[in-house]
């Protein structure tokens, strides 16, 4: 998949419209917002913590392996502006049915939460990474401006 950029989730932070997801390469980071709800779920799944119910991500997560169905992988595809759109695909195999591979329609937050839980890979189109700016120094700043405010507070 030569066309494909493989990226691992870097970094959520809090911002005052909702949580800014930083997702990496190892070379480059990119940004985009999200709503944070779904924010403190990709967190409370990042950080080992088990809700005491099922969230909305984690119940669809649940459905998905009672089915025989598999994350396979999420692909953002598309920007517009600060818009991220993304391709969920779903691997499904049962008693049932055969093999059958289901791609959707998915917002990026939507994707990466269904992911970590899955442990299944994200992706970003080689010619949409390519245009999207590295704001790798930007996290650099804003996780040493968080270190020194906390190293203040003690």
């Amino acid at each position: 998949m030569k066309d494909h950029v493989r990226v691992e989730p870097v970094a959520l932070m809090p911002t005052s419209a909702g949580c800014a997801v930083f997702l990496g390469d190892g070379e480059k980071v990119i940004v985009f917002y999200i709503e944070p709800a779904i924010g403190a779920s990709i967190n409370a799944v990042m950080s080992g913590v088990k809700p005491p119910r099922p969230l909305t991500h984690d119940l669809f997560s649940q459905m998905l392996d009672a089915f025989g169905a598999e994350i396979e992988r999420a692909v953002i595809v598309k920007t517009e502006g600060e818009v991220f759109y993304a391709r969920l695909l779903l691997v499904a195999e049962n008693e049932v049915m055969e093999r059958k591979v289901v791609e959707m329609d998915a917002r990026p937050s939507d994707c990466l939460a269904l992911c970590v839980r899955q442990d299944a890979p994200i992706f970003v189109l080689r010619h949409v990474w390519d245009e999207l700016k590295d704001m790798s120094d930007v996290l650099a700043d804003l996780k040493n401006k968080a270190e020194g405010e906390a190293g203040e507070e003690l």
